[in-house]
């Protein structure tokens, strides 16, 4: 088994009281002493700071943003060209059967594109785009900085404590900002459904930055549970769960990151890896559907629970790929595919849990409304 690997802010995670996990081949926090629950309210209330630096931050270069953004192009079938300087999007890597290889984030700075992607896909990512678009254009992995969030509320007073330009930006803005002196990326963006920003900074700096944000009164240190919780009520994907590279995008409800400049009839339409069926199911439509899904009762439907459409005998219709307790919510939420027959709001199913069937519902995405600066 490889060694794992460790973000520049390891030791204050230890110093915090921790509990460290193995997770995408690094030692990660997966709560503090305050607790998963407590942690995920607090975010919800006030500010949580994570340490996301397992992430890959990646640059994308050439001689102009033109160049850079057709050659991105080709990876994904997202409007890059059209992306303005200093705005970010959310995008997916597609695979030649039309499958999702990794989500992302990409942002224009100047004539640059800084693309975030998820750690255990990192090397394949960069991997893959090195190969796509080298040498027209340069892809160089960043593996100097760390990667902070800070969401929920409190996130705006306390970014802009350090630096009061933060509170001009508005969701998916990037700015250059200083923190107490530290020159920072970020961008007001993040994955939990609240407010807030991903910082971008030089890692021998994180941990004097990560303090910095720490001695505010509202904000407090949140581990990677908290996270997947915060994510699954605002009915964000995690990658390698709710979507890898047999889910179509279509199939994924996420219909909404492909603008209509790459859809069929669309000036740059196409060109991207399994674009033919991305098209072919934006038409046709699809057999499954990502759905939220809430349980009866208070006993959660983890990943892998199967999808019934009886509670007894019928016909198994889908999967739990994400489930657990939404403490916002204040009891079970999960998300999962069923079949598009069964995919309309409210529609009673049944999962199987330990050999017996419990009842449950499709349910409206997301359980807890988004909470962005526009």
């Amino acid at each position: 088994m490889a060694e794992l690997k460790r973000t520049p802010l390891y030791d204050l995670h230890v110093e915090l009281g921790a509990k460290m996990v193995p997770f995408a081949g690094y030692e990660m926090p997966v709560q503090y002493p305050l607790g998963v629950m407590k942690e995920h309210l607090h975010t919800r209330e006030d500010a949580g700071l994570f340490d996301v630096s397992h992430m890959g931050q990646v640059i994308v270069s050439g001689s102009s943003w033109e160049q850079v953004a057709t050659a991105f192009e080709r990876l994904v079938p997202m409007d890059v060209l059209g992306l303005e300087d200093r705005r970010q999007r959310y995008g997916f890597f597609t695979n030649d059967s039309g499958g999702i290889e990794d989500d992302l984030m990409f942002a224009r700075k100047g004539d640059d594109l800084f693309v975030v992607v998820n750690a255990a896909c990192k090397d394949a990512d960069i991997a893959r785009m090195k190969a796509a678009l080298e040498p027209e254009v340069t892809v160089m992995s960043v593996t100097d900085r760390a990667l902070i969030a800070v969401q929920g509320p409190g996130a705006e007073a306390a970014v802009s404590a350090l630096d009061a330009r933060a509170a001009e930006m508005t969701f998916m803005d990037v700015a250059d900002l200083e923190l107490g002196g530290i020159a920072v990326w970020a961008s007001r963006s993040g994955y939990t459904g609240e407010d807030g920003y991903e910082i971008s900074v030089p890692a021998a700096q994180a941990e004097a930055l990560t303090r910095a944000l720490l001695a505010q009164d509202d904000v407090e240190a949140i581990g990677l549970g908290a996270r997947d919780s915060l994510r699954l009520e605002a009915g964000l994907c995690l990658y390698g769960h709710d979507i890898d590279s047999d889910t179509n995008p279509v199939e994924a409800a996420l219909t909404w990151a492909i603008q209509k400049v790459r859809r069929a009839g669309g000036d740059r339409a196409g060109g991207f890896p399994g674009a033919d069926v991305v098209m072919a199911a934006l038409q046709d439509g699809v057999t499954r559907k990502r759905v939220g899904l809430l349980p009866e009762g208070r006993a959660p439907m983890r990943e892998g629970v199967v999808i019934f459409d009886a509670p007894e005998g019928g016909n198994e219709i889908g999967v739990v790929t994400s489930g657990g307790f939404g403490p916002t919510v204040g009891g079970p939420v999960a998300m999962g595919y069923v079949a598009t027959a069964h995919s309309k709001i409210g529609t009673p199913l049944w999962g199987e849990v330990r050999g017996k069937r419990l009842p449950l519902s499709v349910a409206k995405l997301p359980f807890v409304a988004a909470n962005f600066k526009r």
